[in-house]
């Protein structure tokens, strides 16, 4: 297979080459024909292209064989740029020439209804489709607006380590790994190394991959999903509450602002995400309970929402709503208690309206010494692996906050999909790890 290293246009670049020829290199999409005339869909990662050529345009050789061009094949193609705003971006390609680089063999997603389960032991091509094309290029413009957020708000990053030898979210959802034959585990939050970095920067994030072993198969769970944590010393949570509904707001404002065209490809209503805007409706744990019961939901205070109960009061506003002031008892060991009401926490969750859940969740952190350590021995962790911990309280205790952001679930809320599996190129669920 001869390699072609032409100078090569992207199809999203067509609009500055008006009447002008160019190389374009990609895979056959479809392609349909009426005798003499011939119409290719070629696409190349940043859009699609239609390019039209006929009989005696190219060779009798080169004609047949793009006729019977099996789709997903890889070519070359080479014409003039024309105008025509029928088109897909407003351009076509009156076609010049080709050159078939492989020829596909026949692919196994078809037009016809697949199911989840074909279509995800097929992730390495489902990726190719226009929906899941238009959906991950929303996550990585969201991946950017999240990072932009942060540094232009004087944040550090800090990346934290994968590998970790204790719990930070419950012992219970643990993947545990041989680490030269001690017991090591794979990240659930890089939030306590956060507070250490916090304690030299003062405001810092991390954003990467994190790991949770929950036996759960809802359409919000994954095993392994990316989450951004912001740590900033010397806020408390009022501060923090501020934080999320600026964060949240700018990524939305961003992806809007920038994936119109993918967003309309997903069929999304984009009025609903023009509302985000500070600020957000705050409403406490007890008064969530309330709103449960009047609802219907037979909910006891004490316990934790599910699924349902938070949809339910995500879809009772607008925007995301803020719910703060969690029974303590179900919340983390590194929490800080409420003065004004010991049984609960100084924490929130951000729920995501339109019935998508929990986005966020946060907490002022336990900044008293004594305190921490009577958590820790409650929740019966081991008290060695937490002492670098505890020197953070040590060594010029502070108070301070921060909350981690779920990128998958809030991508499925911005994008309008139903299951979380979609919002990450290749998911990691109970069961299923293949590809």
């Amino acid at each position: 297979m001869a390699q072609d290293t032409t100078k090569q246009t992207y199809v999203n670049e067509l609009g500055r080459h008006a009447d002008k020829d160019v190389v374009l290199k990609g895979w056959l999409y479809n392609r349909r024909s009426s005798g003499k005339i011939q119409f290719l869909l070629v696409r190349d990662g940043t859009g699609v292209v239609q390019c039209v050529f006929q009989k005696g345009d190219v060779s009798d050789e080169l004609f047949e064989e793009l006729d019977h061009l099996p789709q997903e094949s890889s070519l070359t193609v080479s014409g003039t740029v024309r105008e025509d705003k029928r088109a897909p971006g407003g351009y076509e390609l009156t076609l010049k020439g080709a050159q078939v680089l492989s020829k596909a063999q026949e692919y196994p997603i078809t037009k016809k209804e697949h199911g989840p389960g074909f279509l995800l032991e097929h992730r390495h091509l489902w990726l190719r489709s226009s929906k899941q094309h238009a959906l991950l290029r929303i996550r990585s413009r969201l991946v950017g607006a999240i990072y932009d957020f942060f540094f232009d708000g004087g944040y550090t990053l800090v990346d934290t380590p994968i590998l970790t030898p204790a719990a930070c979210e419950g012992t219970t959802t643990l993947f545990e790994v041989d680490y030269f034959g001690e017991p090591a585990f794979l990240t659930q939050s890089g939030q306590l190394y956060n507070e250490a970095a916090a304690a030299a920067f003062g405001r810092v994030f991390c954003f990467g991959p994190t790991f949770r072993a929950e036996k759960s198969k809802t359409r919000r769970h994954l095993t392994e999903f990316w989450m951004v944590e912001p740590e900033v010393a010397y806020m408390e949570l009022e501060g923090l509450q501020e934080l999320a509904e600026d964060c949240v707001s700018h990524i939305v404002a961003e992806v809007v602002r920038n994936c119109e065209k993918e967003l309309g490809v997903l069929e999304r209503d984009i009025e609903p995400l023009r509302k985000i805007s500070p600020p957000f409706p705050r409403i406490t744990y007890t008064e969530a309970v309330d709103m449960l019961k009047k609802k219907g939901h037979d909910f006891e205070w004490g316990g934790d929402f599910g699924a349902p109960d938070e949809t339910a009061l995500g879809e009772s506003f607008e925007k995301p709503v803020m719910v703060t002031n969690f029974p303590a008892g179900i919340k983390a060991f590194y929490m800080k208690r409420d003065p004004e009401d010991p049984r609960t926490a100084l924490c929130l969750d951000v729920l995501a309206p339109e019935g998508y859940g929990e986005i966020i969740g946060g907490s002022q952190r336990e900044d008293d010494i004594e305190a921490l350590q009577e958590r820790i021995r409650e929740h019966n962790l081991p008290e060695e692996s937490f002492r670098w911990f505890v020197d953070i309280r040590r060594y010029g205790s502070f108070p301070h906050s921060g909350f981690g952001l779920g990128l998958e679930r809030t991508l499925a809320w911005i994008a309008g999909i139903e299951h979380v599996r979609e919002c990450i190129p290749f998911p990691r669920m109970l069961y299923k790890i293949y590809p």
